[in-house]
């Protein structure tokens, strides 16, 4: 299998979950396009593991675990701004204010 149109999915992917982070307002966009940033990290790391071996789909589990984790974390965390200060825009949310 050829290495190339993985990776070059996997750099569209990223860039386009970069630009996401970059651009956007949301907080649940944003929390949407780092999931994105990691599912091309992922693709990575397969395509890479049918090339140099098993320890590419090794770390794959890791960064499974580590998304599953963020997540939940980052949505319980966007939930309880949200119920705070009723809003998920990024420009309406300064939490040092009070």
């Amino acid at each position: 299998m050829l290495l190339g149109p993985a990776l070059a999915v996997s750099a569209i992917l990223f860039t386009l979950g970069v630009a996401g982070v970059l651009l956007r307002r949301n907080a649940i966009v944003i929390f949407m396009c780092v999931e994105l940033m990691l599912n091309a990290v992922n693709l990575t790391f397969v395509a890479l593991a049918q090339q140099l071996g098993i320890s590419g789909q090794i770390f794959v589990f890791f960064v499974m675990a580590v998304a599953a984790a963020e997540a939940a974390v980052g949505l319980a965390i966007i939930l309880a701004i949200f119920r705070h200060k009723e809003t998920v825009d990024l420009r309406n949310i300064n939490l040092l204010k009070g």
